[in-house]
């Protein structure tokens, strides 16, 4: 059997490059999973934000409702006051104090509305805040969830690829990915309000 001492150079040249790029693997699948993981607890975190931003919502509805209401019963017993006022400049004087009586009542009765009402605006205004707030944090958790699918879209290539490089630029996207999701675990104010706007 002859050997070719051409097939023995190609020999040792493959198996330099399978020692060169043998660390890809296993650095492909565990930087996998710790963004899986990542991404999971900020999967929990974030569909509590959900819940509270809804909650939020709900509550702001109600108060806006519930001020429209109030404003309802303080236009109708400014009315009932026009009108008992009018009706109270013909009265005998006997029925004059019956009807400064109802006055004085639907007068305390518009106060106590008009307060009542700004009351609500204030607690509707408040939970338009709160939302806000919590969809700040959810638009994190949204940029983070993107970045990360996109790098571990990343490294599924490089993996087949055999491609170090793209190993590396997967970790881009996986590092400011992993910032946005610390960011809205921590309530950090990181907010790229273009990126997000374009997401949006």
């Amino acid at each position: 059997m002859d050997i070719d001492p051409l097939d023995i150079v190609e020999s040792s040249k493959d198996s330099a490059e399978t020692r060169k790029s043998r660390w890809l693997n296993p650095a492909v699948a565990i930087t996998v999973a710790l963004l899986a993981t990542f991404m999971g607890i900020c999967k929990v975190k974030d569909d509590n934000i959900v819940q509270a931003m809804q909650q939020a919502q709900a509550d702001k509805l109600d108060h806006w409702q519930f001020y429209q209401a109030r404003n309802i019963r303080e236009e109708v017993a400014k009315s009932t006051l026009v009108q008992l006022r009018l009706q109270a400049l013909n009265a005998t004087p006997a029925q004059k104090a019956a009807y400064q009586e109802q006055i004085a009542v639907y007068e305390t009765l518009a106060k106590s509305q008009a307060q009542k009402k700004e009351e609500l605006k204030a607690q509707a205004e408040q939970d338009q805040s709160t939302y806000d707030a919590l969809n700040f944090r959810d638009d994190q958790f949204d940029l983070s969830d993107a970045l990360i699918a996109i790098a571990i879209s990343l490294l599924a290539v490089a993996s087949l690829t055999d491609l170090p490089w793209l190993y590396l630029l997967a970790l881009a996207p996986s590092g400011f990915g992993v910032l946005m999701g610390a960011a809205g675990l921590a309530g950090w104010k990181i907010h790229p309000d273009v990126l997000i706007r374009l997401l949006s």
